[in-house]
């Protein structure tokens, strides 16, 4: 059996624990870390990430926290030559109401301490200051956000969109990145700097003058003075065997991807969210077979809002992937969880209302299609846990339920300065396990739907 000892030992090497691996070597290249990881690296979850990202939230604490996780992604694409595939087509949020109060409260909000929130009204039919999504790098695209309250003007920025779309919400800081392509450039650059990673299961922990880590089959023994706690949805298990507990839980979410063969959505459009509820379009017959079926008929109830649809691949790309986030049912995670065999059809039907000419793949994915499934890992405010476990010398980096790539750079560096005892940012508090002794926060968070639209 092997024995190996360094300075910390991070358990997970998804995206966040790649990320804290490489901001630790980054703010202190003399620090011994190995990096471990029961298969291979950014195989489990976060390959199953929609690798999207934004800079708005309904609560400015995460709007910040995101924005310095893009400052911190521009960083890497700049300096690997947009190795990590970034763009900046944005986020839309589409509504048909024609009353959105609700919405620019919730827009202002989550701007309110931003120096990016510069907020604009489009109500006419034609727009001088409104630029249209494009497939543009991200260093030209446009920051912001573009509100467009005129339907002659939506239908012309977003042509695929249904006529009876009546508002959209343009976040302009967000696009896509390659989220593998940006682990696999901090996985790089940790090794380079010296950094250790090692394949193996966690199976006991000790405290012994630090921790003594043990591995099933007995393949090797880690000492190791602090532990980063990266497990993703196995962050309990992890927490568990420190003796600790932790207010997080896991849900689990379907997507699909496949190759729009028919040219059905155009390439520069941006993520699009279609936030209203929706009752899903079955056919008559359909609808009768949903009945007949008790484990099916909730699928004729009204839905809730949130599906998701975007282009995938870049300018030459000819894929799409849709999402659509339903389910808040608890589940014990698995490294093979099961996947809805009719949930393919289900996200199709409810993006279809959005993008109606999606509604030629109906009852006909292509064979190509690819239907994969991970787990929300989440607190019930859905904000991130980054800081110092109950534990002395245990630490939590997780519960990026639906936002992990977009806050890796972020979370990870945010963990490494908790670690390493320096200056934190201003919102460091309020993503700590602390924040769960403060009642008037957590009201506060509540009371703005901080979960966000995922």
């Amino acid at each position: 059996m092997k024995q190996h000892s360094c300075d910390t030992l991070i358990i997970g090497a998804g995206i966040i624990g790649i990320s804290t691996a490489y901001y630790l070597k980054k703010l202190d290249s003399d620090l011994s870390i190995i990096l471990v990881e029961a298969g291979q690296p950014m195989a489990f979850t976060s390959a199953q990430s929609g690798e999207n990202y934004r800079n708005w939230w309904p609560h400015p604490v995460m709007t910040a926290f995101t924005n310095h996780s893009i400052d911190l992604m521009e960083t890497i694409a700049r300096e690997t030559n947009n190795r990590i595939n970034m763009n900046r087509r944005g986020y839309a949020l589409a509504t048909r109401s024609r009353v959105i109060d609700d919405l620019m409260d919730a827009l202002y909000a989550g701007y309110a301490e931003s120096t990016v929130s510069d907020i604009r009204v489009h109500d006419q039919s034609f727009s001088k200051t409104y630029e249209n999504p494009y497939n543009r790098d991200w260093i030209s695209a446009p920051c912001g956000v573009d509100v467009l309250k005129n339907q002659k003007l939506i239908r012309s920025a977003f042509p695929s969109y249904a006529h009876d779309i009546r508002a959209v919400i343009h976040i302009r800081r967000g696009g896509s990145i390659s989220g593998q392509q940006l682990g696999q450039y901090m996985l790089e650059r940790f090794r380079a700097a010296g950094g250790q990673r090692i394949t193996g299961m966690v199976e006991a922990i000790e405290r012994d003058d630090g921790f003594k880590v043990h591995f099933t089959a007995q393949i090797a023994e880690i000492r190791a003075e602090r532990i980063v706690n990266a497990a993703g949805p196995f962050v309990n298990k992890i927490a568990a065997m420190l003796g600790a507990k932790l207010p997080i839980k896991n849900i689990l979410q379907q997507k699909i991807a496949f190759e729009d063969v028919a040219h059905t959505i155009p390439r520069n459009m941006p993520l699009s969210i279609d936030l209203d509820a929706q009752t899903i379009d079955w056919t008559e017959e359909e609808r009768k077979l949903i009945a007949d079926d008790p484990e099916l008929t909730w699928l004729a109830d009204e839905m809730p809002g949130g599906i998701h649809c975007r282009p995938d691949g870049g300018e030459g790309g000819t894929w799409i992937k849709m999402g659509w986030a339903y389910s808040e049912d608890e589940a014990l995670p698995i490294m093979e969880p099961p996947l809805f065999e009719f949930f393919p059809e289900i996200v199709l039907r409810g993006a279809a209302r959005i993008n109606p000419s999606l509604k030629h793949y109906y009852g006909r994915l292509p064979r190509s299609m690819h239907h994969y499934c991970g787990y929300y890992t989440t607190t019930e405010e859905n904000w991130p846990m980054i800081g110092e476990m109950e534990v002395d010398g245990a630490y939590i980096v997780g519960a990026m339920s639906g936002f992990g790539t977009m806050a890796a750079c972020a979370a990870g560096e945010l963990c490494a300065q908790r670690v390493l005892g320096n200056s934190l940012p201003k919102y460091a508090f309020e993503l700590s396990p602390e924040r769960h002794k403060d009642a008037g926060l957590l009201a506060e968070i509540h009371a703005l739907s901080s979960r966000g639209i995922l």
